[in-house]
This record gives C-alpha cells, sequence and structure tokens, in this order.
C-alpha cells in the first residue's frame, strides 16, 4: 500500500514537472472562416509533436484590429509573443521598435538557417536590405477568376478569359448582351487592386523606390497611368460591366451566387470560392494595358512578428513552430486548405512531383503569375508605408467617387493623394 502510494506521489511530482517545464507561448491571428479551422489544426498538430512547448493561438479581428492591437498591446507590456501582421502593416511593425527581426532569430539561439529556401517574391517583400525581418507565413496575390458556364452561356470560350483591359470591354459586353447578368465584374480589396495595377506594370506608388530607399515622402499619382487606370474602371462602371462590390471580401458572395461573372480578388478566397460556387470556376493573371511596361503582381497576405524582449526559452519556442510551419508537409496543408501560397521552394516542388497543379490548376494560376515577372525593380516588389492602412481607404473612397460619377478619375486622385501625402509627412513626423 505504501509503495503504491509513494509510485503515486512520484507520478504527481513528474506531471508537476513537466508542466512546470513546458513553454507557452501566444500568438495574435486575424484568420477566420475556413482559414481559421486549418490553422487551428496545425497548431494542434504542432502542440501534440512538441509536448514541452504549447502554442495558445487568439483570434484578434481583422487585419487591421489585429495591428492595432498589437501595438497598444506592446506599450502596454502585454503583448504576444508573436503576431500575424498584413502586408500593409510592415513598415508600422519595422519602425514600431517592437520587434526582433526574424533573421536574427536562428542566431541569437545558436542555429544557422537557409533564407532561401523560401519563395523569393516572399523574401523580397519583407526584407529590409537583404534581411528578412518578418517570417513568410500567408502570402498571396491577386487574380482574376471567372464563371465559365456564364462565358459558354453567352457563346464564349470558356478558355480564353480576358488578358487585356480592351478584352475585358468587349467580353463584358457580350455577356450583358447575351442577358447572362446585369454586371459582369467587381473587385475584392479594390484599393489593393490599384496597387497591383501599377505593379504589374512596373509603376510605382510612392517616392523612395515605393518607401523602400527610405520613408516616402509622396505618392507618385495622379500621374498618366494612375488615371488611365482609374478611367478605364470609370468606363467599365459606365457601360454596367463593372460593378463597385465594396472592400475586403465584399464582392466574394456576388460572384459565388452568379450575381456576377468575374471577380479580381486574392488567391486566399480560391477554396473558400470553389467550395461554395455551384459552377465551373476557372482563373487567370490580372488584365493588363499589353502597351504598357511589365512588373510583376506583388503578394499581399501576411506574415508573422516575432515580440522584442521575450525569454530565451519562449524564443525557442516560437522559432520552434516557425521551423514546423517550413516543413514540406505542412506547408502544403495549408496551402491546400487555404489557398495561400505554400512559404518553401520545396513545397512548390513537392506540388509539382505529386501532379497537384494538374488536378488543381487553379491553384497554379497566382504562382505562374507571381514567379513569371520582375523581380528587380521596387515598383515589382511592392509597396512599404507606414500609414498604409490610412491611404488605403483614400484610394477606395476616391475609386468609389469616380465610378459614381461624383468625381471626374483625376480629381479623385488628386484628392486622394493631397491627403495621402499628409499622411506620409505626419507618420515621418511620429517617426523621426
Amino acid at each position: 500500500m505504501k509503495r503504491a502510494l509513494m509510485i503515486a506521489v512520484l507520478a504527481a511530482l513528474v506531471a508537476v514537472g513537466l508542466a512546470e517545464a513546458k513553454t507557452t507561448v501566444e500568438f495574435w491571428h486575424a484568420m477566420s472562416g475556413s482559414r481559421l479551422k486549418v490553422l487551428e489544426k496545425i497548431v494542434s498538430d504542432f502542440n501534440a509533436a512538441h509536448p514541452d512547448i504549447e502554442v495558445r493561438p487568439v483570434f484578434t479581428g481583422t487585419y487591421e484590429e489585429t495591428l492595432t492591437k498589437f501595438i497598444a498591446a506592446y506599450r502596454a507590456g502585454t503583448a504576444p509573443n508573436f503576431v500575424q501582421v498584413y502586408e500593409v502593416g510592415t513598415q508600422t511593425m519595422i519602425d514600431s521598435g517592437a520587434i526582433i527581426p526574424v533573421y536574427q532569430i536562428p542566431g541569437m539561439l545558436g542555429e544557422t538557417w537557409d533564407w532561401a529556401q523560401y519563395v523569393r517574391p516572399i523574401v523580397l517583400y519583407y526584407s529590409v536590405g537583404d534581411n528578412l525581418w518578418s517570417f513568410p507565413f500567408n502570402s498571396s496575390s491577386s487574380i482574376l477568376y471567372y464563371n465559365k458556364d456564364h462565358f459558354r452561356q453567352a457563346g464564349l470560350d470558356p478558355n480564353k478569359p480576358p488578358t487585356t483591359w480592351d478584352e475585358m470591354f468587349r467580353v463584358g459586353r457580350e455577356l450583358l448582351r447575351a442577358g447572362v447578368v446585369a454586371n459582369v465584374l467587381s473587385f475584392g480589396w479594390p484599393d489593393w487592386q490599384f496597387e497591383q495595377q501599377l505593379a504589374v506594370h512596373n509603376y510605382l506608388y510612392a517616392d523612395n523606390g515605393n518607401g523602400r530607399a527610405g520613408l516616402a515622402n509622396e505618392v507618385t499619382w495622379p500621374d498618366p497611368f494612375s488615371i488611365r487606370v482609374f478611367t478605364t474602371w470609370t468606363e467599365l462602371a459606365r457601360e454596367g460591366i463593372f460593378l463597385y462590390g465594396g472592400p475586403e471580401y465584399n464582392a466574394n458572395s456576388a460572384f459565388t451566387s452568379g450575381q456576377i461573372s468575374m471577380l479580381l480578388q486574392s488567391t486566399s478566397s480560391l477554396d473558400g470560392i470553389m467550395r461554395t460556387a455551384q459552377f465551373e470556376v476557372g482563373t487567370t493573371f490580372l488584365p493588363r494595358f499589353p502597351d504598357e511596361p511589365r512588373g510583376n503582381s506583388v503578394v499581399g497576405g501576411g506574415s508573422l512578428w516575432v515580440r522584442k524582449g521575450q525569454s530565451v526559452e519562449e524564443l525557442r519556442a516560437v522559432w520552434e513552430f516557425f521551423k514546423y510551419l517550413s516543413q514540406t508537409e505542412v506547408a502544403i496543408y495549408w496551402h491546400k486548405g487555404t489557398g495561400y501560397f505554400p512559404a518553401t521552394n520545396a513545397a512548390l516542388k513537392q506540388l509539382m512531383d505529386d501532379g497537384w497543379f494538374a488536378q488543381s490548376p487553379n491553384h497554379l494560376t497566382a504562382f505562374l503569375q507571381i514567379l513569371s515577372g520582375r523581380q528587380d525593380t521596387a515598383a515589382s516588389i511592392g509597396v512599404r508605408l507606414g500609414p498604409f492602412v490610412e491611404i488605403r481607404d483614400y484610394v477606395r473612397a476616391a475609386l468609389e467617387k469616380a465610378v459614381a460619377g461624383t468625381l471626374s478619375p483625376e480629381a479623385a486622385l488628386a484628392e486622394a493623394a493631397a491627403k495621402a501625402n499628409r499622411a506620409l509627412r505626419e507618420y515621418q513626423e511620429l517617426v523621426k
């Protein structure tokens, strides 16, 4: 009896010791819906495989809300160990003084790490100089989704979606003439689609190399190309082809319900769209102006940032989770479940070897688009601005006014630019 009691006591003490040895780290993120289920499965599997570590994921609202909450929590001393921030918050995080640049972490833990294993355009976007500051996680880009059934109903070739804006006019008119839809095209993240058009055609969004050679002083628009973009979208709206669908993911339901035939949206919506749509979904590259220069579509989505001022044990736990995310099978699971890029070249190769892209060619579209573009100019790598969230709001409001006819495309852009430039000056004063 005494022996059994001693064994029970010893077992209890061992259990307490193991519990005390476990390192818990908190992870704030903005993943919801189907993406949340995939993320929770990854975290659960990691925790099961690492009994000495517990990653606690906490949903903190939208991307914008998560960024705002993190900055406030850091100042209050209550910030998580690491946080997911969308690409628009990159400069804010760099200037915050709240993070450890991710390239420094392996050395701090006595390790080395091959950063060349990650998809190059993602690394370029989140790097300062040649050094990566945040960890690649949920990168995406924008593509054109289209309803192949609608194309067939209008007598159009379902394998020949529009590749230029002139073709968008022609195809849009055919769909309207056939009575298939009342409106043809809408945008997700319309402010981001404006950025994409500048990048795809190798035009800067802001001075100082899109804010990469130093803090930007002003935006480059309105200029002839940006006015051309806004004018084209306004004319599409005037003909009933373009329907302004609101911010972020609001336009998705119009597409999946068959209200419209085409949608410019993030690849992160791909799996949700394919599960919801009751028609054959096609995807292709973003429409462009063939007489303009070529650049590249730029990454959206987000990355993971590590809070400064945590213990070595906590930092090691975070790093172990990052390494887990880089495992080929984990990166593939994340990609297949969400539509985000797998961040590693090894995962991309494995997907190709397994025939995944032949089975699901829509998942290949964004890769072909982003890997076939330029990667040697600031315009093609992407924009990095401190008050980027605010500036996007100004661009979205400008597009609303232009397509509604409240202001001309040039006047709408000029109004937004004045507000954007004021925000850039105020940000410079703030971080000096």
